[in-house]
């Protein structure tokens, strides 16, 4: 009897012992939360977060402001306080023990205080002897070396953004001026401004493709290797924006960015007269955005003209006009280079002109009645002996 009920003890004391372990293995966390009058707040949402091991867990404050959440395993948790959806106040890497609950205290007003004097710190770069307080050396220096490196990107995006402004002031002053030295003076300056504003951030779309808006603009205003020189450097300017990645949030439109730049390298190689690079530059723009066909084959013509190819700026001014039916100027031009393929039918003595010749200048002048070139389309129109009604008076020449 007497071994049975030892035997019985020994197992009760296990059973109590292992109750016991099992009890041991969960742990409480709890606090206190005050608002920014500094009285309890009741309501307030407590989220922790364990990041040993993945756990969400929550809960809300009492009336007095007093929170607390028990049986949480042994773990490491970030804790968030939130009063009327916004989050005042988080502790991160809090450690749950076994036995008396771990505290952590949530205060709206210190924890405002506290990021105010980071601002300040990350725009002073020093620490305040509040922040010092209680930082080991480590957290000190690290802390320390942060600030310095946010300190350095701000003024960094500021000096960029300083530079950048005054490229742009430039290069609206030398688009205004009209005094050809002065004019060159500003594009160099933005030049300059535009340059200094790449060797700070290479990265920057906006900045390389100001920059070959400006040397184009240079380059108009010079002669001979110096012109080719800064219609090259504008070239590749633009090639340096076509590299980049789209900008955040414009992905979706990356096409489009592209496409206007292709067009701005069309017509460069245009102005050169590097007719197969203008061609291949301007067919890119046109793949990439169709609504950018109309203007790309438009300013391709317009290029084809002043390198002294007719016959194939017809082809694409007309390649406009068929890319947008409404664009007047491409109807006129592709109708009055049509007019100078006029000929002598050798049969019948009688002028004749290729088919779409009318067709082109009725376009324009439907589009357009009052147009700067409807004066010149309708008396393109009358001279091949065509009736035309329009309201536009023909000014007869004096006798």
């Amino acid at each position: 009897m007497l071994a049975q009920l030892r035997r019985s003890l020994l197992l009760t004391g296990f059973a109590l012992l292992a109750a016991g372990c099992v009890w041991a293995q969960t742990t409480t966390i709890e606090g206190d939360v005050k608002g920014a009058n500094g009285e309890g707040v009741k309501g307030a949402v407590i989220h922790l977060t364990r990041t040993d091991i993945k756990g969400n867990y929550e809960v809300k404050s009492d009336k007095k402001g007093h929170w607390i959440y028990t049986g949480l395993p042994m773990g490491k948790f970030d804790i968030t306080c939130s009063i009327n959806g916004q989050v005042v106040d988080k502790v991160n890497g809090v450690q749950s023990k076994y036995g008396d609950p771990t505290e952590v205290n949530f205060d709206a007003a210190k924890a405002a205080q506290q990021q105010a004097a980071a601002q300040q710190a990350n725009a002073s770069g020093e620490l305040s002897q509040d922040q010092a307080r209680g930082m080991s050396k480590e957290q000190k220096e690290q802390y320390e070396a942060q600030l310095k490196k946010n300190s350095e990107a701000i003024k960094k995006n500021k000096a960029l953004n300083d530079t950048f402004n005054a490229g742009q002031d430039a290069l609206k002053a030398a688009q205004a001026d009209t005094d050809q030295a002065k004019k060159a003076t500003d594009y160099q300056t933005a030049v300059d401004a535009f340059n200094k504003g790449a060797e700070m951030d290479a990265g920057q779309a906006a900045i390389w493709n100001s920059l070959g808006e400006a040397y184009t603009g240079l380059a108009k205003t010079q002669t001979g290797d110096a012109q080719t020189k800064s219609y090259d450097q504008a070239v590749d300017a633009y090639k340096k924006s076509l590299a980049l990645p789209p900008p955040k949030g414009q992905e979706n439109d990356d096409a489009k960015r592209q496409a206007a730049i292709y067009n701005q390298i069309g017509n460069i190689y245009g102005a050169e007269k590097k007719m197969p690079e203008a061609t291949d530059a301007l067919n890119k723009a046109a793949q990439l955005d169709p609504a950018m066909a109309a203007k790309a084959n438009f300013n391709m013509g317009a290029n084809l003209v002043n390198g002294g190819h007719p016959d194939q700026a017809a082809e694409f001014f007309k390649k406009a006009a068929d890319a947008d039916p409404n664009y007047a100027e491409a109807w006129f031009q592709y109708g009055s280079l049509l007019m100078m393929k006029g000929a002598v039918d050798p049969k019948t003595g009688q002028q004749t002109y290729p088919p779409d010749t009318a067709t082109a200048l009725k376009k324009y002048l439907e589009l357009d009645p009052n147009g700067k070139h409807a004066q010149e389309a309708t008396s393109m129109l009358q001279a091949m002996g065509e009736k035309v009604q329009t309201n536009v008076t023909v000014k007869k020449p004096k006798k």
